[in-house]
């Protein structure tokens, strides 16, 4: 892992506390993440691996993220403030997003220092083929958890009845 692939991962769990404090939902503020998830998995997912059972690992793992991102969207508030709308990560909304990045963060410093052998081990055990069936499921992990997430809060917010302006991000950067 890279020191950049670190900081990354060290900066979306720092994300936790702006979830926690809450912010205006806006469209900007919905598509960024998904944006920025598709962009990285971009430099990472360059195909999806097919043999043997690298499709089980990989429906697995990206099962596994939908799962995260529908729970953390449900654990995240979304309450009507005037027109709009405002979204508020709870305890356990913050802990599965941690759980999500952890995950990933802890595979990946696992096998680059001492583990590569017991997922060789594993992964021969169960049909798994390349490393690129590990890298493909992380990824449509944490893009299915991002988006499905986004997805979710989307919703609250349409039912509340708010509506869901084109800014946020300028705003706010302008207001700090």
């Amino acid at each position: 892992m890279t020191f950049s692939e670190y900081l990354l991962n060290i900066g979306l769990i720092g994300l936790v506390v702006l979830q926690i404090r809450g912010h205006k939902i806006t469209r900007a503020r919905l598509l960024l993440p998904v944006v920025l998830t598709v962009w990285v998995a971009s430099q990472f997912l360059h195909s999806i691996p097919t043999a043997g059972d690298d499709v089980v690992l990989v429906a697995v793992l990206a099962i596994l993220g939908a799962g995260l991102g529908l729970a953390a969207g449900l654990a995240t508030t979304v309450s009507r403030r005037g027109p709009g709308a405002f979204a508020r990560a709870g305890a356990l909304a913050a802990a599965l997003w941690v759980v999500g990045i952890g995950a990933r963060l802890g595979f990946s410093l696992w096998v680059s220092h001492g583990g590569q052998t017991s997922v060789a081990r594993f992964s021969a055990a169960h049909g798994i083929t390349s490393a690129a069936a590990w890298t493909a499921g992380f990824v449509l992990m944490a893009m299915l958890e991002v988006a499905i997430r986004t997805g979710v809060l989307y919703a609250k917010a349409v039912r509340s009845g708010a509506e869901i302006p084109r800014g946020g991000l300028r705003q706010r950067l302008i207001a700090a």
